[in-house]
């Protein structure tokens, strides 16, 4: 595969904002820095994840978050990803969408999602029986709302009747949307309503969701105009050297995967088979890269071409990661690879 970069290739990052081992206002306080590092290096957007009652996540409101992420930075794009729409009563997440979207200047990108661990909803009283149909029926009364007018619904899990929906989102007709997936058949929902899409796995499978996913964006009529984004994600490293580099990514991945596993543990439930289980496994797997600048350029981009991939989606911090090592990696992307179109 040759070294040159996508044409249409843009950068962002992820944040789990999981546990580092510092107290969690420092970690906050950290985080803010590298957001805003990440701002004048012209990365596109900081999403963050949701989660709760695990150090797995720092973040259990992270509009919260990235509020004081939008009066940080002036350019780079905020959401979460995603928005646990099962724990939200549906209007009340579209009030708070449209109040983020207002902070940061019609900066959101809104991921949504119905969660990946079913016992964090547990904690709040939905089974994994609900939680479906909770979600399906928020995200549609969500889609709704952002057409403004007032809203109307009669459903399972909610009815509204005539709400005056007084509240509008600044970008019109409504912030990009994203969801997370790691299996093809979802592709079509994000396809018909012109949502992108953001995938973690080896570049071979997510092959297979990016191919499906064009499929169905190339044959629907309803999609929006603008190509979406098909992000892959990848924890980064880069080092001044390849052992400077693997030696900090293997301490920070061993921390990560404590905190992943803490409700399965904690729960006595099995971890999914595809969670590389030692550092090794994850460079192997591709959830992980870490390098000098070269050895990372050369891996990323060709993962991201195996993939299908048009949006690079970079764990810069994770796990017991220090923040200059994440401030370090950034600087070299921005000038490795961002910069560089030969």
């Amino acid at each position: 595969m040759g070294n040159a970069l996508p044409s249409n290739l843009t950068f962002g990052i992820f944040d789990h904002l999981d546990a580092n081992g510092s107290d969690i206002a420092q970690q906050y306080s950290d985080r803010l820095r590298l957001a805003e590092a990440c701002d004048r290096l012209g990365f596109y957007a900081y999403h963050l994840a949701e989660h709760h009652c695990t150090p797995h996540g720092r973040s259990p409101s992270p509009n919260l978050f990235l509020s004081s992420v939008a009066q940080r930075t002036r350019r780079l794009r905020i959401g979460p990803l995603v928005m646990l729409l099962p724990l939200y009563h549906p209007l009340r997440a579209f009030e708070e969408i449209c109040m983020l979207d207002h902070l940061s200047d019609g900066r959101v990108e809104l991921g949504i999602g119905r969660g990946s661990l079913p016992i964090e909803l547990g904690y709040f009283g939905i089974g994994p029986d609900a939680a479906l149909g909770r979600y399906v029926e928020a995200s549609e009364i969500l889609v709704n709302a952002m057409k403004g007018g007032t809203l109307s619904h009669k459903g399972e899990h909610y009815e509204l009747s005539g709400i005056p929906l007084t509240l509008r989102p600044h970008q019109r007709p409504h912030p990009p949307t994203w969801i997370a997936t790691n299996r093809p058949e979802s592709a079509h929902w994000a396809a018909a309503n012109g949502a992108n899409i953001a995938c973690v796995g080896p570049s071979s499978s997510v092959r297979k969701i990016t191919d499906a996913f064009r499929a169905y964006q190339k044959c629907n009529a309803s999609a929006d105009d603008q190509s979406p984004f098909r992000g892959l994600l990848r924890m980064v490293v880069i080092g001044r050297s390849d052992r400077d580099a693997y030696s900090l990514a293997a301490s920070a991945y061993e921390h990560w995967l404590e905190s992943f596993k803490f409700l399965y543990d904690l729960n006595d439930l099995q971890t999914p088979p595809n969670l590389p289980l030692t550092f090794d496994e994850a460079v192997e797997n591709e959830l992980c890269v870490a390098g000098t600048a070269a050895s990372v350029r050369q891996a990323l981009l060709d993962q991201i071409e195996e993939a299908g991939a048009n949006y690079l989606l970079c764990q810069l911090a994770f796990g017991s990661l220090p923040l200059d090592a994440s401030l370090y990696t950034a600087g070299r992307i921005q000038s490795e690879i961002m910069a560089r179109s030969d």
